[in-house]
């Protein structure tokens, strides 16, 4: 029976966020309750969700926590760019980082697609 850790979405998710923790280690220390603690919490949203969807069992419900996770993506992806304009991060980190979110995020939204064809869902997501 596959598990949440059995799938690769959710293998480089945790990469992400020990990523995201470690990166984020060199903030300055007025951070560390704003963009440090945001940037932290929608990393570890992500693969929670993908595996609490998968403790739900129903499709439904896999669907709705794997939503959930793309807009925690959606988070991090924004946070990268300010932490980037605002001198936090340079440019390579930042592309570092968003070559690791475009790699979650392509195979979120393959998950997802893969869902929403078998519960025979038209409806199409943003992104």
């Amino acid at each position: 029976m596959e598990t949440h850790k059995d799938l690769r979405v959710w293998q480089q998710s945790i990469e992400l966020v020990t990523a995201i923790y470690l990166l984020t280690k060199t903030f300055p220390k007025e951070e560390l309750f704003g963009l440090v603690s945001q940037m932290r919490r929608a990393a570890v949203s992500v693969p929670s969700n993908i595996a609490e969807g998968y403790a739900r069992g129903s499709e439904k419900e896999k669907l709705h926590f794997l939503r959930i996770s793309s807009g925690s993506m959606s988070e991090i992806e924004t946070q990268s760019l300010l932490s980037l304009n605002l001198g936090y991060i340079s440019q390579e980190q930042h592309a570092d980082l968003s070559e690791k979110i475009t790699a979650v995020w392509k195979q979120l939204n393959a998950l997802i697609s893969a869902i929403k064809k078998r519960l025979n869902l038209d409806e199409q997501l943003p992104f």
